[in-house]
């Protein structure tokens, strides 16, 4: 019998190991605006937007000074920070081009756009916004048609600077 998960459920955080916890921080916090909410000595710290008690949670119990992951080998493709407007994920773009943080990828998927870069340590990153669920592509069916195309970087900068 095949069972669904209630549609409420979220995914609450994503905790990831570190080589340096204070470039991380730096990243989280000073490129992307994550708030610290606590700190574990040198070894952790949790961030958050919003005042939540964390999204992200960076420590180096494991990886201190170690290596990024190797290219393919198993493990996190990417953490995907949803954004609340294409506005703030325009401003999270200008963010990251005032700190010289390379694009990997920028997308139009139908359903979302998304900036893709990798943080610090190598990690994969994503920063999206949904557009609203009645401007979702989907075929006469009704399933999802989605896609990858060329996201409107200038377009999403407008935006930012619109709100």
């Amino acid at each position: 019998m095949e069972t669904t998960i209630h549609p409420e459920t979220r995914i609450g955080h994503v905790h990831l190991r570190v080589a340096d916890l204070e470039r991380a921080i730096r990243f989280y916090n000073g490129v992307l605006g994550f708030e610290v909410t606590m700190r574990l000595g040198d070894s952790a710290a949790f961030l958050s937007a919003g005042g939540y008690h964390h999204h992200i949670g960076l420590n180096t119990w494991e990886s201190l000074g170690g290596p990024p992951p190797a290219p393919g080998t198993t493990g996190l493709y990417h953490v995907a920070i949803l954004y609340p407007s294409r506005a703030e994920l325009g401003d999270a773009l200008k963010r990251l081009m005032a700190a010289k943080v390379p694009l990997e990828g920028a997308s139009d998927h139908g359903v979302s756009e998304a900036l893709y870069l990798r943080d610090p340590d190598g990690n994969g990153v994503e920063l999206y916004c949904d557009r609203p669920r009645e401007e979702w592509p989907t075929a006469p069916s009704g399933q999802l048609t989605m896609f990858t195309k060329q996201l409107d970087l200038r377009g999403l900068l407008d935006a930012a600077d619109k709100a």
